[in-house]
């Protein structure tokens, strides 16, 4: 039987980074992934480019019921650090927007810059590997499909359950079960919203109508994008706002930032009066989607016809749109997994649970969620770090 300093499970961007940084400090480890290939899920990320980090982390842009927890990783290793390690592979990249870091070329790059510093650091890779069960006395013991090995040091690097096509379980959340480890319920996050049948009636023919929004609830307020999809309402503006949003509640839609509508359609009532309302509205929001708040507010008559409190009402249904989402499209687009195990039961330091001496949970698995645009990478990034100098 094996025995290993560090066995990592999980080869995606948290445990290739604890495995790379465990690795360089003469640790010899072990990386399992029951997958056929590592990264997976950095592959797809960014539409194929990969939005590795945010020049703006903060930490007061990750969910968490322990909202202090990530502020160390975060401190310790930088969006800073993991651009460095871009630039000294060479990899051409850009900011889109927000911050937003991507590949030049292809997410592959992050890819290949990672496994090329795992195999400099002396780390062996196994994929296609499963853990049947693991086992604690005075350190892990694994059964593996071809064997069993030990190892002093054991990381949870299984993600959470979303995208379940790239292989994503809730695996890590029975281990940490399995050890006494507290969770924090989980949710999809970052994730389109959906309608019931009668508000579809009147968004369905939007789909594909994208504009730039400010959506809001009680808790947060995103000015993105926002997609008019079959099923609801998607768009970085309404990924965003899922990670905030809980069944039941409402939110409210700005469908024209930076616009006056009612001094738009006051100007215009005294040079086209004779115009429809909908023409009007379509120079403020795209022509079908002008046709739709025309019919929802129902006013009679031509522009000129109207009245400045009808004006109003058609600049409320513009800025202040008010709809309330039955739910989401789940994990099976979710981008990550809310929840997940309790940063109470970890130390912020280490990622080591604090009543199980040599287990640790790092990225995704763990009860942190960033916002889209890169952070949950930088937390994948600074959390496998962290372990990374602790195994």
């Amino acid at each position: 039987m094996k025995h290993w300093d560090v066995c990592i499970i999980g080869a995606g961007a948290a445990g290739l980074m604890c495995a790379i940084e465990s690795g360089r400090r003469g640790r010899s480890v072990l990386l399992l992934d029951h997958s056929a290939k590592p990264a997976e899920k950095i592959r797809i990320s960014g539409g194929g480019r990969c939005n590795f980090t945010n020049l703006d982390i903060q930490p007061d842009r990750f969910l968490s019921q322990n909202p202090h927890f990530a502020k160390s990783a975060l401190k310790r290793y930088t969006q800073y650090d993991f651009i460095d390690m871009v630039a000294q592979h060479g990899i051409p990249y850009h900011e889109k927007t927000l911050g937003q870091l991507f590949c030049d070329t292809s997410a592959k790059d992050i890819i290949t810059m990672l496994l090329t510093e795992a195999r400099q650091a002396g780390v062996e890779i196994r994929m296609n590997t499963g853990v049947d069960t693991i086992e604690k006395s005075d350190r892990f013991q694994l059964s593996l499909p071809n064997g069993s090995i030990t190892a002093d040091a054991l990381v949870i690097a299984t993600g959470g359950k979303s995208i379940p096509k790239m292989g994503a379980t809730g695996w890590g959340y029975h281990i940490a079960t399995q050890f006494g480890l507290p969770l924090i319920e989980t949710r999809p996050a970052l994730v389109p919203l959906t309608f019931a049948e009668q508000d579809l009636e009147k968004t369905k023919p939007l789909s594909g109508i994208s504009v730039t929004a400010s959506v809001r609830n009680t808790d947060a307020s995103f000015d993105e994008g926002l997609l008019f999809t079959h099923r609801g309402l998607s768009g970085p503006s309404i990924l965003q706002i899922s990670s905030y949003w809980r069944e039941g509640q409402g939110i409210g839609v700005n469908l024209a930032t930076g616009q006056d509508t009612f001094a738009t359609l006051k100007s215009q009532r005294q040079t086209a009066g004779r115009g429809s309302i909908a023409k009007a509205l379509s120079q403020i929001v795209p022509a079908r989607l002008a046709d739709q708040i025309a019919q929802d507010v129902a006013l009679k008559g031509n522009l000129a016809d109207q009245s400045d409190k009808a004006l109003q009402t058609l600049h409320d249904r513009v800025h202040d749109w008010q709809i309330k989402p039955v739910g989401s499209e789940g994990y099976r687009t979710a981008e990550v997994t809310l929840g997940g195990v309790d940063t109470n039961a970890l130390d912020a330091k280490t990622m080591m649970a604090k009543t199980v001496p040599g287990l640790f949970f790092i990225g995704e698995v763990v009860d942190v969620t960033g916002w889209l645009g890169g952070y949950n990478f930088q937390w994948a990034w600074s959390s496998g770090w962290a372990a990374g100098q602790a195994v």
